[in-house]
């Protein structure tokens, strides 16, 4: 984890402030609260807040295509490889009591419990920026939409949220 982050978390997006050091929920709200309140200061303009909560997002992680992703952001292709293997071919079974389920084997997700998914799954979203300089975007797994609307034109904040979802 060390080595991830001292190569690529100066490349993220400002505006994450999840799983980032000396940044919380506190500076995300404060953040766009400043940002909501500074737009009603000019005449015509309201915001529109879209809240996003993706479930079990950890799973979601397609090993390849984070890989992908880490290698345009300039990652080492050893430590690709190595979180490659990491997340591919993972054997998992539940306990509960005595009783243990057979053993299956997973090659998306990122295992539960572990340091490393947080921020891999950051830096898989990590180029899930706004488009237009009117919406601002706080990515984790929890989300945030924020359009600064003017003049009743909601054309680039519908276009942000429609493209979020693609």
């Amino acid at each position: 984890m060390h080595n991830i982050k001292t190569s690529l978390l100066n490349t993220l997006d400002p505006l994450q402030f999840a799983y980032r050091p000396n940044r919380s929920t506190d500076d995300a709200i404060s953040s766009t609260l400043h940002l909501a309140l500074t737009h009603f200061e000019n005449k015509d303009s309201y915001v529109r807040m879209l809240f996003i909560d993706f479930s079990s997002a950890f799973n979601t992680i397609i090993p390849q295509q984070l890989i992908n992703k880490l290698n345009l952001l300039g990652l080492n292709t050893s430590l690709c490889n190595w979180i490659l293997d990491f997340l591919t071919g993972r054997s998992q079974s539940v306990r509960v009591g005595r009783n243990t389920s057979s053993t299956t084997t997973l090659s998306t997700g990122a295992p539960q419990g572990c340091v490393l998914s947080p921020l891999l799954f950051t830096l898989l979203t990590h180029d899930c920026t706004a488009k237009f300089s009117s919406n601002h975007i706080k990515l984790a797994d929890e989300t945030t939409v924020v359009g600064l609307i003017s003049n009743n034109d909601k054309t680039p904040y519908r276009e942000e949220v429609a493209q979020l979802a693609e």
